[in-house]
């Protein structure tokens, strides 16, 4: 009888948990919670700056292919090349704003320092675009036949030009999609023939400006085209070398616009952007970068920021 008490209160005595047990048992459960919680903060802070970098790297590329691929295209005016041999046949007075394909004389390129968001440079192209439409028959001073379809509408504005000639002027008529037949409301130059193309023409404006989501953007012809730009830089590569001397068609220095002494010189331009992530608070300290000059610039926030450079020649000027 002794034997069985003694057992059944070793029994009795298994049944719970002491105090002692108790509390070791919870540290070491928030020990755990500790290190499960400092892995999920990690894991989330990686994500997201894993994340930053590649919305960054995406914006960054995206809009540096838009800017080069316009850039290029500057100046490109047909078969002439040059818009010494264009006429401009769309008064100034009748078009709106610089989006307009007005003032054809001052050439296919012009800038702005400091004027935009962020003290960002501006920029502005002229020039045709498209593979160009084919003059099906010989046509008089204020009609010319193209190709049926060819996507133009009334009032669009277009060069017609051969490798000696060129005209710009706007579509009067109503439906030139339909019948291949594009109409000037004023006599041009001259009476093309099928030797000679039509092109679209086209007035780009780019610059930085504040985005729909909050973010500076890049903005082109005032429609906001990628968001996250920071900031957009400008140097102008100027060319002053003599025809025919050594060197014709290689800048000779980079400016800022305000410092060219004659855009239709520049056969480079070295365009510079700075990207910011969407998010703050991805660094754990403002980040310092090289932006516009040797200076280093401390980030007035904790956002991830990069830089992008590149330089595009101007194809059309470079010939």
């Amino acid at each position: 009888m002794k034997k069985l008490a003694i057992d059944r209160t070793i029994i009795m005595r298994q049944l719970g948990l002491s105090l002692v047990e108790l509390m070791v048992a919870i540290t070491i459960g928030l020990l755990l919670l500790a290190g499960v919680a400092q892995i999920f903060a990690s894991s989330s802070r990686t994500y997201r700056v894993n994340q930053g970098l590649s919305q960054i790297q995406e914006n960054g590329r995206f809009a540096m292919e838009f800017l080069a691929r316009d850039l290029r295209l500057a100046d490109f005016w047909g078969c002439t090349n040059s818009l010494a041999n264009v006429t401009n046949n769309i008064p100034n007075a009748a078009a709106s704003g610089l989006l307009g394909a007005i003032n054809f004389g001052a050439g296919g390129l012009a800038g702005t320092d400091n004027t935009g968001l962020n003290g960002a440079d501006g920029i502005l192209v002229r020039g045709a675009f498209g593979t160009g439409l084919n003059v099906q028959a010989a046509t008089s001073l204020t009609a010319i036949t193209t190709t049926i379809n060819n996507g133009l509408a009334q009032n669009n504005n277009v060069i017609v030009s051969d490798c000696s000639n060129g005209d710009i002027f706007s579509i009067s008529n109503a439906t030139p999609g339909t019948f291949g037949l594009l109409t000037s409301a004023v006599n041009l130059s001259n009476a093309y023939q099928t030797d000679a193309q039509v092109f679209p023409v086209r007035t780009i404006i780019y610059s930085i400006a504040p985005g729909a989501a909050g973010q500076p953007a890049l903005f082109r012809n005032n429609q906001e085209l990628v968001d996250g730009i920071n900031n957009l830089q400008i140097l102008y590569g100027e060319d002053t070398s003599a025809p025919g001397s050594p060197g014709v068609g290689t800048p000779n220095y980079y400016v800022p616009a305000n410092l060219v002494v004659d855009m239709a010189n520049v056969v480079s331009i070295r365009v510079s952007i700075l990207v910011q992530s969407y998010n703050n608070n991805l660094t754990s300290a403002p980040q310092t970068y090289i932006f516009n000059g040797p200076a280093v610039t401390t980030a007035a926030d904790n956002r991830l920021y990069r830089v992008f450079t590149s330089t595009i020649t101007l194809r059309n000027r470079t010939i």
